[in-house]
């Protein structure tokens, strides 16, 4: 009887179709048990290299990855020398730090760039809330004073018209700089075009200088001949002659 039940188990065991219940339970225990001693035996425990490697590395010991394909190599390394080797070799990789990607934010910036998403649906808050007024204010007039100095440094403008163009933008007269550059070559051509204007002017007022001593002489010329005459005449021709007149009258 004791023998019948031995073979009768042993028979249960070599056909596995034929289990049934408890007999296949006890089927199932033996072959996991077996699988994860196969297991246990080709993935050596590499524990103590994981730890060595994350001192080594200056890093946590999830950053270390350990190449599974050489498992038996790196388990023979039981000091940092021989770790800093596998390192050196690849074996060993010390794994980046895992970031929230940036590039759907780069993608959407190039977008806003462009003037994509921007409308009045995306607007939050008053236009002095979003950019302040004085803000503008200030890197408008900076960048027009900086353009003034920068004139007047390289000699464009001189300080007359530097110092006028300085109260006109503190003014609001200008709106940006391009504005600014128009109205200081406006202002330069016409200061060239009154100094020419002017020097016109002096040239012909020369010229008149010159040629009022002629005319003077040519008016004064007769009525210096009749004082001559005058002069040189008797007295008393003179008064025979308004004796006639009146005789005549």
């Amino acid at each position: 009887c004791f023998f019948f039940f031995f073979f009768k188990q042993k028979t249960a065991y070599e056909i596995a179709q034929r289990l049934v219940g408890s007999e296949m339970c006890i089927r199932d225990r033996v072959s996991t048990q077996s699988t994860w001693g196969l297991l246990y035996w080709v993935m050596p425990n590499l524990r103590l290299q994981k730890r060595l490697a994350a001192s080594v590395l200056k890093c946590g010991q999830k950053r270390v990855w350990l190449d599974p394909n050489e498992a038996s190599e790196i388990a023979l390394a039981n000091s940092r020398k021989n770790i800093r080797k596998l390192f050196k070799d690849g074996l060993i990789i010390k794994r980046h730090i895992h970031l929230h990607s940036r590039s759907r934010v780069r993608r959407m910036k190039e977008a806003k760039r462009k003037g994509r998403h921007t409308g009045m649906g995306k607007r939050e808050g008053t236009v002095n809330a979003r950019i302040s007024y004085k803000v503008l204010w200030m890197r408008r007039i900076r960048i027009l004073r900086r353009l003034l100095r920068k004139y007047r440094e390289l000699k464009k403008i001189d300080k007359h018209l530097y110092h006028s163009f300085y109260m006109k933008c503190k003014g609001n007269q200008f709106k940006n700089k391009y504005v600014l550059i128009e109205a200081i070559h406006k202002a330069k051509n016409d200061e060239k075009r009154a100094k020419e204007l002017g020097a016109q002017n002096d040239a012909k007022k020369a010229k008149k200088k010159k040629e009022e001593p002629k005319k003077v002489i040519e008016e004064k010329a007769p009525e210096a001949k009749k004082a001559q005459q005058m002069l040189f005449t008797p007295i008393y021709s003179i008064y025979t002659k308004k004796k006639k007149k009146k005789k005549k009258k």
